[in-house]
């Protein structure tokens, strides 16, 4: 059996991240990046984090799958123990995946991106499906988007004109 483990290798230990908190990620990978991508590397990264190695094994591989099936693959991860932000997107960065945090509790500055997009508060209501008298509310403080309505106008400010097209869609 110890002649059987040699031939495998060295077994490589994980140093975890001991502190900090927990972080969503927005992982893409494109066909374009394959040449780049360090799958071992990326699975670390990720499993540092807290995922098990089963785990971040399998989401590396669901990005491999997804882009050899389509332009890019995409997947979701929450990873339990984050050091920093950029840390995270660097590491994945050095192993071919683009990682962007994706914070559903932040604020959203609504007349920020009505203003970006020289839109009226009526313009920016009809264009994409929202109330006049609700934008006002978000832009005054009186009211707070919730989850659902912060990500759409995340969305919106990352995407206006597929958002629009998205919404003008009838079929």
């Amino acid at each position: 059996m110890k002649a059987e483990f040699a031939r495998l290798g060295p077994v490589r230990a994980i140093s975890r991240v001991r502190s900090g908190s927990r972080a969503r990620f927005a992982l893409t990978l494109t066909r374009e990046g394959w040449p780049d991508l360090n799958s071992i590397t990326a699975t670390m990264a990720l499993s540092r984090r807290g995922l098990t190695m089963l785990a971040a094994k399998k989401t590396v591989e669901d990005l491999i799958r997804q882009s050899s099936e389509q332009a890019e693959g995409h997947a979701i991860v929450l990873l339990p123990m984050t050091d920093t932000i950029e840390a995270v997107i660097s590491d994945l960065a050095k192993a071919g995946i683009r990682a962007i945090h994706v914070d559903h509790k932040a604020d959203v500055d609504v007349a920020l991106i009505r203003r970006r997009l020289k839109l009226s508060r009526r313009q920016f209501a009809l264009w994409y499906g929202l109330e006049e008298e609700t934008i006002k509310g978000w832009e005054s403080g009186e009211r707070t988007p919730d989850t659902a309505a912060k990500s759409y106008l995340r969305a919106i400010s990352n995407r206006p004109e597929a958002v629009r097209e998205a919404y003008a869609q009838t079929e």
